[in-house]
């Protein structure tokens, strides 16, 4: 079972934390993990790109010129796709379907190895818990930047991609950190693989780590 170092919010150590292994310790399969990354961004993508056919072109009701007669090639419509301004053969259509059904096991599983790699490389800080009273956005950086010059090694807090979990929504911690330039907030509850693959640190409480494990138990 793998343990985790807890952290107050002046960066010093308070105690070690036990993690779940069938959680934070199980083997990684990076085809499972890329399954299911391709699947969510899928799933979000909008399909905007949209022709419009012969059919929906506006115009062309009229024959441009008789059958016969004329010399040119016989035309029943201005709107043909092999005239300037008409419809688009084979084109794009908003009709398109992009979703991609991923089985809800192997989700979990995908964000069961996210979170692995996350303690194997020491990008899970965890915190014993968060005290503001008010909104203040220096006070909670100075938080940040208390925690990362001893869990992350690094001499400030500046170009770092933080996922910030909670267990519960914090009007005073949303306000205070809404401002502060690579820091994401998310519910705990609602983290997925593609939430930890694109940031750099995930921080969370001790409550939060709870809730995870009993969400997923």
């Amino acid at each position: 079972m793998a343990q985790i170092q807890v952290y107050n919010q002046k960066g010093e150590k308070l105690k070690k934390k036990r993690l779940s292994s069938d959680i934070f310790g199980i083997k990684i399969d990076p085809n499972l993990v890329h399954l299911v990354v391709t699947a969510l961004q899928s799933n979000k993508r909008q399909n905007l790109a949209h022709t419009k056919t012969r059919a929906e072109k506006r115009g062309g009701g009229r024959k441009p010129w008789r059958q016969k007669g004329t010399g040119r090639a016989r035309a029943g419509s201005n709107r043909s796709p092999i005239w300037s301004g008409g419809g688009v053969t084979f084109g794009p259509r908003n009709t398109r379907n992009f979703k991609k059904k991923v089985n809800k096991k192997v989700k979990k599983k995908a964000l069961f190895m996210s979170l692995t790699d996350l303690v194997k490389e020491n990008k899970l800080i965890l915190v014993d818990k968060f005290d503001i009273s008010k909104p203040n956005t220096k006070r909670f950086y100075s938080i940040l930047k208390n925690i990362f010059n001893i869990q992350a090694k690094k001499s400030n807090y500046k170009n770092k991609k933080v996922l910030l979990s909670l267990p519960e929504k914090d009007l005073n911690i949303c306000r205070s950190a809404k401002n502060i330039a690579g820091l994401k907030i998310k519910p705990i509850s609602d983290i997925n693989v593609l939430d930890i693959l694109k940031t750099d640190y995930l921080v969370t409480t001790v409550k939060g780590i709870k809730k995870l494990e009993k969400q997923y138990k």
